[in-house]
């Protein structure tokens, strides 16, 4: 929307970073209003999804080393497609193209060989020359920032792509936290950073970003959430086979019609896309331009097992949709936590204590050294390791006179005498489990965007035409404007004065005496400031003010004495505007 990001650069919400020096694609500050925005949402979520769950935060660097992603599998599989112009070697996203010049919705999801064929078979060409792209191969982009960690190159570091990696690397200490009782989960507000080839549409698409992040560990044989919170919470859902349905379109439901009818497979996915829901139409978001979109088969990460995103339309009214993506689910099984054991040798388990001890057979082995290290010299080692995971997994594998592992991509048999493999009964109070991971990731800033897409508005008042961020009293950056009705007779002392008892009170106040009275009206209305406070002669002599909403306009007279009080009920949505105008008297 090209007129809301001229009125963000004007109002002071978001703007191109480092402007002086001709800015930088996919870096963008936020200003006063969108900084105060910002931090609102940020702390609605918060309180959201780390208080009212009863989980954990934490703060991780957003420099990791080198092995924590190679591990992650970020190093080999964080990539988009990039396509090259040879004329003028700028760099797109190749995906981007094609759903930009065709009807496909979600190239992402096509592998490399069908997007070239697509770059073909359609002509598209150079969005920065206008040369074809036809001849020009499809490859694989790493998106990750690269960096070393102190003096030299022997240390390399990169810029997380996410703040999941923070949470899971720490997970053998959190987990101490928890006290080992599952589930539990543990958040994160913070900046990730991608080196994306095409940034665009503001804070939408950047290179630097916020995320808020949970990650839910769970023991996938036992906990299931309490669906009964969100099974009536009605929503817009667009499952994968309705995507691949030529004719499908969204469906509305209820999230426990959705589960019991195998829609939304994974009950914690539900119960997340429930309280999401909810919670962005607290934020301010049309539910009419929302909804959840399940991943094609080829979008999912290397990661995920199920994932589906909310999306909201950000198009201008009367322009064709444009679905965007404010945030994933995503039920990530134990790969990360599995691949981080393997790769540190740390124990990434969580401990159950059985009701009951129990004797179970065991199968164990005990290599002979003194027999595989004439054989196998160096590799012994990872012969007995190898043979030690194999009986963990698969007893039966010795049940022969031999055995065969994999080492290194080369198989080695090794007589069972050698192995010390044996069946004891053993008496256990319990089980060391991997946890499996549920993740709702939210784009901070991207919600940031819908908010203010789906608060901006033009409308006409008094034969004038405003234009009005109706944004909710619980995020809206400003809360009060205060305004004397002339800078003169005292009224300007007496509105400062209110001004300074209202923020005490812990209102944001913006003071205005520049001007008409309706233009300092006009001004909030398209910061979005949801209630403005007029003091007037009246003012001196009843000690009473005019509150005006911004939405309705309409304006009552309020005693100052109880001023702050009725501004808290609304702005919490105790009370709204309407009971104000039953409970006194309209101003005129």
């Amino acid at each position: 929307m090209k007129a809301l990001i001229e009125l963000a650069k004007r109002r002071g919400y978001f703007f191109q970073s480092s402007g002086a020096y001709g800015g930088v694609a996919g870096f963008y500050t936020y200003g006063p209003q969108g900084a105060a925005l910002k931090a609102n949402v940020e702390e609605q979520w918060r309180d959201r999804f780390t208080v009212q769950e009863g989980h954990t935060e934490i703060d991780a660097p957003t420099i990791m080393p080198e092995a924590v992603f190679e591990a992650s599998g970020h190093l080999e599989g964080f990539d988009d497609m990039l396509v090259e112009c040879a004329a003028c070697g700028e760099s797109h996203r190749a995906d981007h193209l094609i759903e930009d010049e065709t009807t496909i919705e979600e190239a992402e999801s096509l592998p490399i060989p069908e997007v070239e064929s697509l770059v073909r078979e359609h002509d598209i060409v150079c969005p920065s020359c206008g040369e074809p792209l036809a001849d020009q191969p499809v490859e694989n982009f790493n998106l990750m920032f690269q960096t070393s960690i102190g003096p030299g190159s022997s240390n390399p570091g990169y810029l997380r792509p996410e703040t999941a990696q923070g949470i899971f690397v720490d997970f053998p200490r959190l987990k101490e936290y928890a006290r080992g009782n599952l589930p539990f989960g543990v958040t994160q507000i913070g900046r990730a950073y991608r080196n994306e080839i095409s940034p665009r549409n503001a804070v939408v698409r950047s290179r630097e970003f916020t995320q808020a992040e949970l990650e839910l560990f769970i023991d996938p044989e036992e906990d299931e959430p309490d669906l009964t919170a969100v099974a009536d919470v009605e929503t817009a859902l667009y499952s994968a086979d309705m995507q691949a349905d030529e004719d499908g379109t969204p469906v509305t439901m209820t999230l426990g019609e959705a589960v019991e009818e195998g829609i939304v497979a994974e009950p914690w996915i539900a119960y997340y896309l429930g309280i999401t829901k909810q919670w962005y139409e607290r934020m301010g978001l049309d539910m009419d331009r929302f909804r959840f979109r399940q991943h094609l088969p080829g979008e999912l990460a290397h990661y995920s097992s199920d994932c589906w995103d909310a999306e909201a339309d950000v198009s201008a009214a009367g322009a064709e949709p444009e679905w965007i993506e404010l945030a994933g689910f995503s039920y990530r099984s134990d790969y990360d936590l599995s691949k981080h054991a393997e790769h540190s040798g740390e124990r990434f388990s969580v401990f159950k204590e059985y009701d009951e001890a129990k004797t179970v057979e065991r199968a164990t082995v005990d290599p002979d050294m003194s027999t595989l290290g004439p054989e196998f010299g160096d590799r012994a080692g990872e012969v007995a390791d190898a043979l030690q995971e194999l009986v963990e997994r698969d007893r039966a594998a010795f049940e022969g006179n031999e055995v065969t592992v994999e080492v290194d991509g080369e198989s080695i048999t090794v007589d069972i005498e050698t192995t010390g493999y044996s069946v004891d009964e053993v008496t256990e109070s319990g089980r060391h489990i991997t946890p499996h991971v549920v993740e709702p990731s939210f784009g901070v800033d991207r919600a940031v965007y819908a908010v203010l897409v789906h608060a901006y508005e033009e409308d006409e008042v008094d034969d004038e035409e405003r234009t009005v961020l109706r944004l909710s009293p619980e995020v809206a950056p400003t809360s009060v404007g205060v305004f004397p009705l002339m800078d003169k007779d005292g009224l300007g002392d007496r509105a400062r004065d209110l001004a300074e008892h209202l923020r005490e009170a812990g209102f944001s106040v913006t003071y205005d005496d520049s001007g008409g009275i309706g233009r300092r009206y006009r001004r909030q209305d398209e910061i979005g400031t949801p209630f403005g406070v007029t003091v007037d002669y009246e003012t001196l002599e009843d000690e009473t003010v005019t509150l005006r909403d911004r939405d309705s306009t309409a304006q009552v007279r309020v005693p100052i004495d109880t001023l702050a009080e009725e501004l808290a009920a609304v702005r919490d949505g105790e009370r709204h505007f309407v009971d104000l105008q039953d409970a006194y008297p309209a101003a005129e």
